[in-house]
C-alpha cells in the first residue's frame, strides 16, 4: 500500500487502530505504566484486547529512576 493509498484508508482516528490489528503496538497508560503487545481487537470505546504483553511500570525516587518490567499472561488472572 502506498502513502497515498494509506492516507485515504485512515479518515478517522479509529481507522489507525483498525489498519495496526495484528500489529505490535505500544500503549501509554495512566500511573507511570506502558503496554507493548499485539493487538487482536478494540470497540468504539477503545478497549483494546492484546496479546503477548509486556507491562513496564516506571518507578519513580527522589534520586534516580527505576525501571521494572512484568510480562503478564493468563496464569496471572
Amino acid at each position: 500500500m502506498s502513502a497515498d493509498a494509506s492516507a485515504a484508508a485512515v479518515s478517522e482516528p479509529l481507522d489507525l487502530v483498525r489498519l495496526s490489528l495484528d500489529e505490535l503496538v505500544y500503549v501509554k497508560l495512566r500511573g507511570d505504566r506502558e503496554l507493548k503487545g499485539r493487538l487482536h481487537a478494540y470497540d468504539s470505546h477503545c478497549n483494546l484486547v492484546l496479546g503477548d504483553v509486556e507491562e513496564t511500570i516506571y518507578l519513580v525516587s527522589s534520586d534516580e529512576a527505576d525501571q521494572e518490567v512484568r510480562v503478564s499472561g493468563l496464569e496471572s488472572w
